[in-house]
């Protein structure tokens, strides 16, 4: 059964992924923990925590909050900073042979550029996940993933900065992603994230209060898979770019839902806080699947809910 696939084909670098199961950025910190108790090398690929020039201390708590079908978080971009990441995490992700994505965040364009070029030729670093679901300090604070503009300048400052892959996570918190999906290829992404997790919130009815510290936070898990299906049904309609799907990925058959609704590949991201072998288990689940099935290649699956026979 042959389940890998390429990101960056015809690129200056291609990124072989031997299966479509990746850890989701943050969730599995970046994965050292984790290498020391799980087979690492089993995975597809792991994204690491959002990453930014400089080390961040993150919001106050309480930050993490369990809801119905999910959870919400306000953790506040906290991380060592690119410098501490090349110095002490790509080492031992240079050691794996499974290729690890680093996640940047940038305050400004010329800054995810900076990222860029910081984490060029770094032993360790396969990939960049570009996460354009930050806030842009130089227009008030919205999200650069929520003007099609400034995502188009992000990634072509991203494409001139580094030979790397890149994937572009985006923001559900938009009228239509089929727009920003497009601008991505057209400013020279090799994939799409979709999705983040969706802007909400809870109350602690016990010290009538928000439960998060900073009122709103991004909720994800269970509760999303339908609005992250219906995204990437939709940028799958208008961009060949492979699509790498997170939202709610439990289990093997939430990978197969996104895959055939036109994902290459899936991240498992808030399962790993109930089952930290999360990702295994679905990879298990999906090869088990597709024994079942009869399937042999991944494009098989591939947008297979949009064919017409």
């Amino acid at each position: 059964m042959d389940l890998s696939l390429t990101i960056g084909r015809g690129g200056k670098q291609e990124l072989l992924l031997r299966n479509p199961v990746l850890t989701a950025s943050g969730t599995l910190s970046n994965g050292i923990e984790f290498a020391r108790r799980f087979d690492i090398d089993a995975l597809g690929g792991v994204i690491s925590k959002g990453t930014t020039l400089r080390p961040r201390r993150g919001n106050p708590q309480p930050r993490t909050v369990e809801t119905p079908a999910g959870m919400i978080n306000s953790i506040g971009f906290q991380n060592v900073g690119v410098g501490a990441l090349i110095r002490d995490l790509a080492p031992a992700w240079a050691r794996w042979d499974t290729p690890v994505l680093v996640n940047i965040m940038g305050d400004t364009v010329r800054e995810f550029g900076r990222l860029a070029e910081r984490l060029e030729g770094v032993p360790g670093v396969a990939g960049l996940e570009v996460n354009v679901s930050c806030p842009n300090v130089e227009v008030g604070g919205m999200e650069f993933g929520q003007d099609c503009d400034l995502t188009a300048e992000v990634v072509a400052e991203v494409r001139r900065s580094t030979t790397l892959p890149f994937a572009v996570k985006l923001t559900p918190s938009v009228t239509d992603i089929r727009p920003f999906a497009e601008v991505c290829e057209q400013a020279g992404a090799d994939a799409l994230s979709l999705i983040n997790t969706v802007p909400a919130t809870a109350i602690d009815i016990e010290r009538r209060r928000p439960a998060i510290a900073t009122i709103f936070g991004g909720l994800s898990g269970p509760a999303i898979k339908p609005i992250a299906l219906r995204s990437v049904y939709l940028a799958a309609s208008v961009t060949s770019l492979p699509i790498i799907a997170s939202g709610g990925v439990m289990g093997g058959r939430d990978a197969v839902e996104f895959l055939m609704a036109g994902a290459s590949a899936v991240q498992v991201g808030t399962a790993t806080f109930t089952d930290p072998a999360a990702p295994w288990r679905v990879l298990d689940e999906l090869r088990e699947w597709c024994e079942a099935e009869g399937v042999g290649r991944l494009d098989e699956i591939v947008g297979a809910a949009r064919r017409r026979d």
